[in-house]
């Protein structure tokens, strides 16, 4: 155990960012598998509306520093391809 007050004070607010980070991690990791799994399903609608809620979740874990801003951006965008793919596939010939 640390004995230095700095070093038990960096501890504690460790411990309460580890679980801030845990519960924004949660809620995209969420927000993304319900995307997915609406796209499987081939669900459009759904999907999209999936889509919508999960943009600004991945955004926010990205400006509290979760993930990396690069990284939110690859999901963001790999996630709505996958939305449009699925609409191309509805859209009539």
């Amino acid at each position: 155990m640390n004995r230095h007050p700095s070093a038990q004070k960096r501890a504690r607010q460790s411990e309460v960012r580890k679980k801030r980070n845990a519960s924004v991690k949660t809620r995209m990791r969420k927000s993304i598998k319900g995307v997915r799994s609406a796209a499987e399903e081939g669900s459009l609608k759904q999907a999209k509306e999936s889509l919508i809620k999960a943009i600004p979740n991945i955004a926010r874990a990205a400006s509290k520093g979760v993930v990396h801003k690069r990284a939110a951006s690859r999901y963001i965008s790999r996630l709505t391809r996958k939305v449009n793919a699925l609409a191309k596939v509805d859209a009539p010939s």
